[in-house]
């Protein structure tokens, strides 16, 4: 079901088609076009939903998740698909399973979410809804619903605090994991010289390195539960290595990675996802903000932002498919607001000035 909208010489036009499975599971559409007015479209969109709503089929709750699911695990990773399958089975089947999706009204989803779920944080609150929207979203597709009973339901999540290290403290990482000799060093020194996920640091091979042109192909990432496969963004990228970063990979090299196909010695803490753990540890161990491993990415970003690099610049080094996600470290690195408050042009007085207007009083 949607609105369809058209620019036509600089006109605008609507078309609307509206799509319903009978009891047999047949499709049935109704389509129409042009409309002049949004207005007219949407008045169009409710004849034909009040016209096919006897034709619509029933299908519990339990039977469409079934389907969802099974439509999931062939199309999203192992671990997205499990994810899925645990939040819908744990927190909305109990109370859903026999009931036929196209009668489960908003009133439900608030109290599935809200009372069903109310010893969960808000953020995971938040991401339930984010799953049940997106199942009812394609029921809709299907012609099993009309409308989401989800939408318009929301989350109030108070904004995240994001860590990440001061250059400062960046130093003191560093030196102390080098005189320690800490086995995560070499991993927690090319998080920050690059930006790089931690299952993107995990699949970079020396064939991914050229020294020559200064350049890192940053194509796979790994994790526990796919293995290895593409980037979060399905994307491949370039990073361009500095010369810091080129010193420290000859480095590596010599030191660490002779005749590994792996630029990074493996760790079992890290093949169990311990990585960020053993960085907090240490973090506290040496007096400095207690960061996760993600958080050194952070650390790179605000650093990069912080030195005046463009965000266009960021964005691509880093991966990003969103620009509104880099502009959220440009506010945590307050590189946007910098040097604002100058021009507020206030003078406060100095201790000799204070002084002075005291004598020229007794006087």
């Amino acid at each position: 079901m949607a609105i369809k909208k058209v620019l036509e010489n600089g006109k605008a036009k609507y078309e609307v088609i509206v799509k319903v499975r009978d009891k047999s599971g047949k499709q049935i559409t109704r389509k129409k076009k042009w409309f002049s007015s949004e207005a007219l479209a949407k008045k169009a969109e409710l004849e034909f939903r009040m016209e096919l709503e006897g034709h619509r089929t029933k299908v519990t709750w339990k039977k469409w998740i079934e389907r969802v699911l099974e439509k999931y695990r062939i199309e999203y990773r192992t671990s997205t698909y499990f994810n899925y399958k645990h939040c819908l089975n744990k927190w909305f089947d109990p109370y859903w399973n026999d009931r036929f999706v196209d009668e489960i009204k908003p009133s439900d989803v608030h109290s599935a979410v809200f009372e069903g779920a109310a010893s969960c944080s808000s953020y995971t609150q938040r991401g339930l809804l984010k799953i049940v929207k997106r199942v009812f979203n394609l029921a809709i597709e299907e012609g099993i619903l009309i409308r989401n009973p989800a939408v318009g339901i929301r989350v109030r999540c108070a904004e995240a605090n994001q860590a990440v290290l001061n250059k400062n403290e960046i130093e003191i990482l560093l030196r102390e994991a080098q005189l320690k000799e800490h086995r995560f060093f070499p991993h927690w020194t090319l998080a920050l010289l690059t930006g790089m996920r931690s299952g993107e640091l995990y699949s970079l091979r020396w064939t991914d390195v050229d020294l020559v042109t200064g350049k890192l192909t940053i194509s796979k990432a790994w994790t526990r539960y796919n293995g290895e496969g593409p980037t979060k963004t399905a994307k491949a990228r370039i990073c361009p290595i500095s010369n810091e970063c080129r010193k420290f990979l000859q480095e590596l090299k010599l030191k660490y990675s002779a005749g590994s196909e792996f630029v990074l010695p493996r760790m079992w803490e890290w093949d169990q996802g311990d990585q960020a753990k053993i960085l907090k540890s240490f973090c506290e161990e040496i007096g400095i903000t207690p960061i996760k491993f993600h958080d050194l990415r952070a650390t790179f970003i605000t650093q990069m932002l912080n030195n005046g690099v463009p965000l266009s610049k960021v964005m691509a080094i880093v991966g990003h498919s969103s620009l509104k996600t880099t502009q959220g470290y440009l506010r945590l690195s307050g590189k946007d607001v910098e040097g604002a408050t100058e021009d507020l042009k206030i003078t406060v007085p100095t201790v000799e000035e204070r002084l002075g207007n005291v004598i020229e009083l007794r006087r």
